[in-house]
C-alpha cells in the first residue's frame, strides 16, 4: 500500500488563470454537478461568468481546496 500517494490530474488552465466548470470540477476531485449544486447553494469557489459560460480562477480553487475559501 503507498502511503501519501498523489494523484495528477489534468486540467486546463488559460493564460489569465481561469478553468472552466468541467476543469474546475476535475481540479477539486468534484462532480461538474457537485460544483453546479454549490453555486446554486451559495457554497463552494467562487466563480465568474463570461460570454455565458462559468469560469473560475485557479488562485480562488487553491485556497477553497486548502478551506481558505474567501
Amino acid at each position: 500500500m503507498l502511503e501519501n500517494a498523489v494523484q495528477e490530474t489534468k486540467v486546463v488552465v488559460l493564460p489569465d488563470g481561469r478553468l472552466s466548470h468541467a476543469d474546475a470540477a476535475r481540479f477539486l476531485g468534484r462532480s461538474a454537478k457537485t460544483l453546479a449544486d454549490w453555486h446554486r447553494l451559495g457554497k463552494g469557489p467562487k466563480s465568474r461568468m463570461v460570454g455565458g459560460r462559468r469560469f473560475y480562477q485557479l488562485d480562488d480553487l487553491t485556497a477553497f481546496a486548502q478551506g481558505v475559501a474567501a
